[in-house]
């Protein structure tokens, strides 16, 4: 059957990488991080270079490929990721123009029956100016580039993600919901045990 896959997905500054973490721990579960510093194209396509956007998305789906291959799967366990493969299109949909969105389709059919497929995804959520503060205090410089309306239709993307046959979800509102709140992440926790097969 292989390790059960737990993915976390949500638009930028929600919380992935905070309840990833928290989660490799109290499950347990190995952990996959998103590598956005090891991201050659990303600031700069987020500063406006437009021709580096094809080349930091294919980054990124292939960083996911790379992480959840089907062939290296572990083969029991848990598995927590702060990103969902299912979510690298919505970014692309964003990002990318329509010439460059149709060559990023073509390889993303190609590569995405070679990903393990989650169990358990949970979808968190916050309101933009939430977003906007905790991206002003953490202080990535590519971070700067985002604005409302770009936090805005990635959050709406976040409602349409398509998820694998038997995958179940669990949405968390993270302006209700604190994620650094020791009761909080219990019920978290709860929920992912009787979501798990």
């Amino acid at each position: 059957m292989g390790a059960r896959l737990i993915s976390i997905i949500g638009p930028v500054a929600v919380g992935k990488t905070t309840l990833a973490e928290y989660l490799s721990r109290a499950l347990p579960a190995r952990i996959f991080r998103e590598d956005y510093e090891g991201n050659p194209f990303l600031a700069e396509s987020f500063c406006g270079e437009e021709t580096l956007a094809l080349p930091s998305q294919l980054h990124f789906l292939f960083m996911r490929v790379r992480q959840l291959a089907v062939g290296t799967w572990p083969s029991d366990g848990l598995v927590v990721t702060d990103y969902g493969f299912c979510q690298d299109r919505l970014y692309a949909k964003i990002k990318l123009r329509k010439d460059d969105m149709e060559t990023y389709e073509q390889l993303r059919r190609q590569v995405e029956g070679l990903v393990a497929p989650p169990s358990v995804v949970i979808h968190l959520d916050a309101p933009v100016e939430t977003l906007l503060r905790r991206i002003q205090a953490r202080g990535r410089p590519f971070e700067a580039a985002y604005d409302a309306d770009y936090l805005e239709r990635l959050r709406q993307a976040h409602f349409d993600v398509a998820l694998p046959p038997d995958c179940r979800k669990i949405s968390i509102n993270c302006e209700t919901v604190d994620l650094l709140d020791a009761g909080c992440r219990e019920h978290i926790v709860e929920q992912i045990r009787e979501a798990l097969p």
